[in-house]
């Protein structure tokens, strides 16, 4: 008797999956249609992605590797367009040897170029930071105080692994500047902030032993 009611029930659960199947085949087709659709999408965007970066890439690397003084024009114009193409690996590279080989452009382009990577280009969190500082250094050399700050403060006012960093940046500015007790008060901060930089603390404690004692 037993026997016969679980073969009943088998048979019952059996007839009912059927049934589901059956009444929700239109259903069910579209559901699994989207899926694939979903799937394919994904992994074609992907193999454009790669194949974007992969483009990038050997572009950046064939500029850099046949880099001739005497053609700065064109070699500017092609990375630029590395620039804005907004990747978060080789725009920040091209910007960065652009800087770096003095290749023809004027320190408007470059914080125009700096804009484009920081406020347009999809970046971890700390590269970006990290970008914003590049951009200090870079300024430091000729932008007065307050537009120096202002590039730095959002990292200054942050827990950022460069926070240090940019607080030692604004106290060389000062102390290079001879406004001795701006620095001061910089190198300090560095000194007090729990997290900064184990080489920049040692440095900021050098200067203020060394040259900021009195």
């Amino acid at each position: 008797m037993d026997e016969d009611i679980s073969i009943i029930n088998t048979n019952t659960r059996k007839e009912k999956i059927k049934n589901f199947f059956i009444n929700n085949k239109k259903y069910l087709i579209i559901i699994t249609s989207l899926l694939l659709v979903i799937i394919f999408t994904f992994f074609l965007l992907e193999e454009i992605k790669d194949r974007k970066t992969k483009n990038l890439s050997d572009k950046y690397n064939n500029i850099t590797i046949n880099f001739n003084n005497s053609d700065k024009i064109n070699i500017k114009n092609e990375l630029v367009e590395i620039i804005k193409k907004k990747d978060s690996t080789y725009s920040p590279l091209a910007l960065y040897f652009i800087i770096d080989n003095e290749i023809q452009a004027s320190n408007q382009e470059i914080n125009q170029y700096f804009d484009i990577i920081i406020n347009e280009t999809n970046l971890e969190k700390e590269l970006k930071n990290l970008i914003i500082y590049k951009k200090g250094l870079f300024n430091s050399e000729f932008e007065n105080e307050n537009n120096l700050m202002l590039i730095l403060n959002p990292i200054i006012k942050s827990e950022s692994i460069w926070k240090s960093h940019a607080l030692y940046l604004i106290a060389e500015y000062f102390f290079n500047k001879n406004q001795k007790q701006k620095a001061k008060e910089f190198y300090t901060k560095i000194l007090t902030y729990e997290k900064s930089n184990e080489n920049i603390k040692f440095e900021a404690q050098k200067r203020l032993s060394r040259d900021l004692s009195e």
